[in-house]
């Protein structure tokens, strides 16, 4: 590597001259220290580096190698389970090399090149292989298979494969073709900031179940999709995205913080590793990836941390698996590019951020999809990012940037927070662009009329709005009997299935089936009282009523015991408003 030479410095922001051959994203070792950095710009013989570590003692003279290739990760078994660094570096290894605290410079293999991985070939010599295609199969957890691919661009027959115990870094197999020979090992790059190749992206047509009533019913998601949930501090953001992470049907979660505040991610840290994955009841972990960036980290590695999650999330959709990455929070990386934007001296955009924000926000999100793979298969990787803008005030340049490319609007409520109602997510507010997409499957494998009930429920909610402006005015005894009739239904939809507890055992999570039996005894409980104030009866006769009561308790309810229940609901329709309905 050949050496340059520092000339000014200004925080994160270093500027170099004669740097051997620089491109455009190349990484650079800068100064004693050997610190991380990439070149952003590049003028006459000057090249602009943004520093992804602290730069504190760094001077004016020290050197600047060019290391002549782009921030990019290594993809291999061994990934699942790992907690890294916004540049993936591994932070356990770190801590044995450095402490508690990050030594600048400090430089460790992410992956462990020592530990032997038991290989399986799925072809055999002569076998015609392209890059994407898988040529075997390593369990690299008690959850999940990895799957070895064809490093992209590599094309011919298999001229040998082996079976057997290998580190990442022994040849598995050998390609022979246009190029000559290629030697394929478990290991590959590839670069950080240009998104994996596919055949196609399919409609987004098949809903990512999440397991949480208000999302799964009336803000869906599809996967592949996209979703944004801003919310102020406090008003519940992480939980979801620990409750999308431990229950939505994806097969590798990926989880970027961002930015965040260094308590909230030793929490995440120490709670996610101890949490069971519900399907198998083994450790979470064993389908998750950590990348854990908090906010007193060098800022620009923040910038490069949405990368780095959204190539590993890539890599396995490329295997056929469904990847949700949860992005928390994606203010704080634009906080990350507003900062190395007033430092490169660059035009400021709307409130400081950077021009090219919106592209930078619509370049990330447009990684999503659910895809054709290389090698045939389907995939999907469907981005949730969180959004906290300040003081909850989502016209600010993120949040409208962030709406702008996202096709699902979660909004976190600090009013519904503080009343202790969760998920804080305001119905009101809220909206999915998938749902019309998502129907057809709703209505195949939940219920016919799934699309009608929900819209007469979602109506429901919507009056209540509308009524509760009258109540400010004429007061709750001046409405009529249908308006409260209105108002007692949306209560029972608010608390009896739009609020959720993530700490209950069963409440935590609700398949669709029983979501729909919920909704649907709703409706029936509201025909029944309809009935029952056409004919004269009161609303204030129809409180306490055990149809009413059982639909309370609904949610409480376990799968197995849902049918016996159900009969015992219908029974109890019969008696709404004291008139026994005649056999």
């Amino acid at each position: 590597m050949e050496e340059g030479m520092i000339t000014r410095i200004s925080g994160a922001v270093v500027e170099a001259v004669n740097v051997k051959d620089p491109k455009m994203n190349d990484i650079i070792r800068v100064g004693n220290d050997k610190l991380i950095g990439e070149i952003v710009r590049l003028h006459d013989d000057k090249s602009i580096i943004q520093v992804y570590e602290d730069t504190t003692n760094l001077r004016v003279g020290e050197g600047a190698e060019n290391t002549h290739a782009p921030l990019s990760v290594k993809l291999a078994p061994g990934l699942l389970g790992s907690i890294f660094d916004g540049v993936q570096r591994p932070l356990e290894k770190i801590m044995e090399e450095s402490g508690d605290f990050i030594r600048r410079g400090v430089d460790v293999e992410p992956l462990d090149t020592a530990k032997k991985w038991k290989f399986v070939s799925t072809v055999k010599a002569g076998d015609k292989v392209k890059g994407g295609d898988i040529i075997g199969e390593v369990d690299e957890t008690p959850l999940v298979k990895h799957r070895i691919l064809v490093p992209i661009g590599v094309e011919g027959d298999i001229e040998s494969i082996e079976e057997g115990e290998f580190t990442i870094n022994e040849t598995i197999a050998v390609v022979k073709g246009g190029r000559g020979k290629t030697e394929i090992r478990m290991l590959q790059e590839w670069p950080v900031r240009k998104s994996r190749p596919v055949v196609e992206k399919f409609p987004p047509n098949i809903p990512l179940i999440t397991g949480q009533r208000i999302l799964d019913t009336l803000f869906p998601v599809a996967k592949g999709g996209t979703a944004a949930i801003p919310g102020p501090f406090g008003s519940g953001k992480t939980v979801t995205q620990n409750a999308l992470a431990k229950w939505s049907d994806a097969d590798i979660i990926v989880y970027v913080g961002c930015g965040e505040r260094g308590n909230e991610m030793t929490e995440m840290l120490s709670s996610l590793p101890k949490l069971k994955d519900p399907k198998s009841g083994k450790p979470l972990m064993n389908r998750t990836i950590l990348i854990a960036n908090t906010s007193n980290m060098p800022v620009a590695a923040r910038e490069a941390s949405i990368y780095t999650g959204a190539t590993l999330a890539e890599y396995y959709r490329d295997m056929g698996y469904n990847v949700a990455l949860m992005a928390d929070s994606t203010s704080r990386w634009a906080e990350a590019l507003r900062e190395l934007s007033g430092r490169l001296e660059e035009m400021p955009g709307e409130e400081g951020y950077p021009a090219y924000l919106s592209a930078k926000i619509a370049e990330f999100y447009e990684r999503a999809g659910r895809v054709k793979t290389l090698n045939g298969g389907t995939g999907s990787l469907t981005l949730i990012g969180a959004v906290s803008p300040p003081g909850g005030d989502i016209s600010e340049p993120v949040s409208q940037a962030t709406l702008r490319v996202t096709r699902v609007f979660w909004a976190l409520d600090a009013a519904l927070a503080n009343a202790r109602h969760f998920p804080s997510i305001n119905w009101l507010n809220s909206y999915s662009l998938y749902e019309s997409d998502l129907d057809s499957w709703y209505k195949a494998n939940v219920s016919k009329d799934w699309t009608e009930v929900k819209k007469e429920l979602t109506d429901i909610l919507a009056r209540e709005a509308e009524v509760n402006e009258v109540v400010q005015l004429v007061g709750y005894d001046a409405l009529a009997e249908s308006d409260k009739l209105t108002l007692d239904i949306a209560k029972v939809m608010r608390e009896d299935f739009l609020q959720q507890n993530a700490f209950d055992d069963i409440d935590a999570f609700t398949s669709i089936n029983k979501q729909y039996h919920i909704i649907n005894s709703i409706r029936l409980l509201l025909e029944a009282e309809k009935k029952a104030v056409d004919s004269g009866v009161p609303v204030s006769k129809l409180q306490g009523t055990r149809a009413k009561e059982l639909v309370a308790k609904m949610k409480f309810v376990t799968e197995d015991k849902l049918d016996a229940y159900l009969k015992d609901f219908t029974a109890a329709l019969k008696n709404i408003g004291g008139k026994p309905k005649e056999e």
